[in-house]
């Protein structure tokens, strides 16, 4: 038997292969990873910052969550996509990493 993700896992997906297409656009690079639980592994191609994006369900709906301190709904993709894409990329400081 085929290993086929369960509704909760194929949602989740959904959620990330979304923001991974908007993340794409604006030039970063991203990878699934977790198998069962995945989660969107993401890094700016030029500079190697990285950080790792969770779709998790909430009271409202689901969010994206990410290091350090990040959340924004699923609702927004693009939004988020700004919003890591500021994080890793290269006006974001030398503390960042």
């Amino acid at each position: 038997m085929p290993d086929v993700p369960d509704a909760f896992t194929q949602q989740r997906l959904v959620h990330l292969d979304s923001l991974a297409a908007e993340l794409r656009r604006r030039g970063l690079a991203s990878r699934t990873l977790g198998g069962a639980t995945p989660v969107l592994w993401v890094w700016h191609p030029d500079n190697g910052r990285q950080t790792i994006v969770f779709a998790t369900p909430a009271r409202d709906g689901w969010l994206f969550v990410w290091s350090p301190d990040g959340q924004q709904s699923v609702d927004d993709p693009s939004r988020t996509a700004e919003a890591v894409g500021r994080l890793l990329g290269p006006s974001a400081g030398p503390d960042a990493s």
